[in-house]
C-alpha cells in the first residue's frame, strides 16, 4: 500500500473514476425522467417510477455496502454496478411493460447509486491512511469537483446534439450505455486502496453505532432532500412542457458548474464552523430556489434557480459527507455512507417523486415547486430546535 500511496498518479486515478462516474449522471439525472416519459407514461406514473428508482436505491446499496465492508475489497462492487446499468438499459429499451420497467429501473438504481458510497469510502480510506503515514493526502473536494466536471462535459455535449432531449428512449439509453462502458474501462486504473482483512461474520443490519444526534442530523438532511425532489424528478419536464424551452442539458450543466467551486472551497467553511450549519444554509437556499421556479416561470428564472445549486448541493454535499464521516466508525464507513445515500437522500426523493407526480397532474409545476418549500422550512426548524447538539459535531 505504501507504494500505491507514494505513487504521484493516485489522485489522477481517482479523478478519472470520479469523472467517468459522474459523466454517467450527466445523462441519467437530466434525461431519465424524459426516457421514462417517452415510453408513454403520464407525469404521475413517471413520479411513481422515479420514486421506485430511489426506493431501490435505499436498501440495495446499503446491503451491498455491508458486504463490501466485510469483504475488505471494493472494486468488485464497482464492476458489478456497471454490469447492472447495462442490463437495466437493455430491459428499459426492449420492453414497454410496467413490471419490466420497474425491473429495469431497479437495476439502474443499484448500478448508478452503489458506486458513489463505495468510491467515496475508497478515497476516504486513502486519505486516512496517508494522514497516518504523514504523506500528502488526496484532496477530496478537488477530486469530487472533477466528478462535477465530468457531469458538465457530458451534459453540454448532450445539449449540443440537436433534438437530443426530444429523441426516443433508445437513443438516450445508448448514450448512457457508452458512458457506463467507459466507466468500466476506467476501473482498471483504480487500485484497491484501503483493502482490509475480510470478515466472515454473518451479514446483519446492526446499526448499534447510531445515536440520536446522528438521526437528528439525518432528519435535517432528509427534509432538505425531500424539498429538492421536484427538481431532480421534474425539472427537465418543467423546462420542456411549462417553459417550452429545450435547454435541458445546458441548465443541468449550469447547475453542476456552479457547484464546483463550492465543493472545493466549502471544506474550509465546514472546518471553521461545522457541517450542520452548512446544511442549514443549504436548506435556506432551497426555499429561495423553489420560490423562484414557482414565481418566475421564465428562462431567466430557471437560470437563477440553477445558479443556486451552488449552495443547494455544492455546499450541502461536502457538509453531509463530513457529518456522516464524523459520526460513523471507520469499520462501518461504507455502510454509513450508504445509509446516508438511502435514508438521507433516497427515501426523501422517493416520497417527493411519488407525491410530486400527483401534484403536477392536479395543480401544475409552479404549485409543485411552491408547495415543496414547506419541507425545506421544516428542515430549518428541526436544525434550529436542536442546533446546540448538531453544531457540536465538528
Amino acid at each position: 500500500m505504501d507504494e500505491v500511496l507514494n505513487n504521484q498518479k493516485i489522485s489522477l486515478r481517482f479523478g478519472l473514476n470520479y469523472f467517468m462516474l459522474f459523466a454517467i449522471y450527466g445523462i441519467s439525472s437530466p434525461y431519465l425522467q424524459l426516457m421514462v416519459q417517452r415510453l408513454g407514461y403520464s407525469p404521475a406514473a413517471v413520479g411513481l417510477f422515479l420514486g421506485f428508482f430511489e426506493l431501490i436505491g435505499i436498501t440495495g446499496p446499503i446491503y451491498l455496502a455491508q458486504i463490501a465492508d466485510r469483504s475488505g475489497k471494493l472494486k468488485p462492487f464497482l464492476f458489478a454496478s456497471t454490469v447492472m446499468i447495462l442490463a437495466g438499459l437493455g430491459l428499459l429499451v426492449s420492453f414497454h411493460i410496467p413490471l419490466v420497467t420497474l425491473l429495469s429501473l431497479a437495476l439502474l438504481s443499484l448500478g448508478i447509486k452503489t458506486p458513489v458510497p463505495v468510491l467515496d469510502t475508497s478515497l476516504l480510506r486513502t486519505i486516512e491512511f496517508a494522514s497516518t503515514k504523514g504523506t500528502k493526502t488526496p484532496n477530496y473536494g478537488l477530486l469530487r469537483a472533477i466528478g462535477s466536471v465530468g457531469f458538465v462535459v457530458v451534459a453540454l455535449i448532450a445539449q449540443s446534439i440537436p433534438g437530443f432531449d426530444s429523441s426516443p428512449t433508445g437513443t438516450m439509453a445508448f448514450a448512457l450505455g457508452i458512458l457506463a462502458c467507459l466507466f468500466l474501462v476506467s476501473l482498471f486504473a483504480l487500485p484497491e486502496i484501503g483493502t482490509t482483512q475480510a470478515r466472515k461474520e454473518k451479514i446483519s443490519f446492526s446499526f448499534k453505532w447510531l445515536d440520536s444526534t446522528y438521526l437528528l442530523g439525518l432528519g435535517v438532511i432528509a427534509l432538505g432532500r425531500l424539498a429538492m425532489a421536484p427538481i431532480g424528478s421534474f425539472f427537465s419536464m418543467y423546462l420542456t412542457e411549462e417553459l417550452h424551452w429545450h435547454a435541458v442539458g445546458a441548465m443541468w450543466a449550469l447547475s453542476a458548474s456552479c457547484e464546483i467551486p463550492f465543493i472545493i472551497l466549502s471544506w474550509k467553511f465546514i472546518q471553521k464552523k461545522n457541517p450542520m450549519l452548512a446544511i442549514a444554509i443549504s436548506s435556506g437556499a432551497i426555499v429561495v430556489r423553489l420560490f423562484i421556479y414557482a414565481l418566475f416561470p421564465t428562462p431567466a428564472g430557471a437560470i437563477t434557480g440553477q445558479i443556486l445549486h451552488s449552495l443547494c448541493y455544492g455546499l450541502f454535499q461536502p457538509a453531509a459527507l463530513a457529518f456522516v464521516n464524523l459520526k460513523t466508525p471507520p469499520a462501518a464507513r461504507t455502510t454509513g455512507m450508504a445509509l446516508y445515500m438511502g435514508v438521507g437522500i433516497g427515501l426523501p426523493t422517493f416520497l417527493g417523486s411519488a407525491l410530486g407526480g400527483v401534484v403536477v397532474e392536479t395543480f401544475g409545476y409552479r404549485w409543485l415547486f411552491a408547495s415543496y418549500t414547506l419541507f425545506a422550512l421544516a428542515s430549518l426548524a428541526l436544525f434550529w430546535k436542536f442546533r446546540a447538539r448538531l453544531t457540536a459535531v465538528r
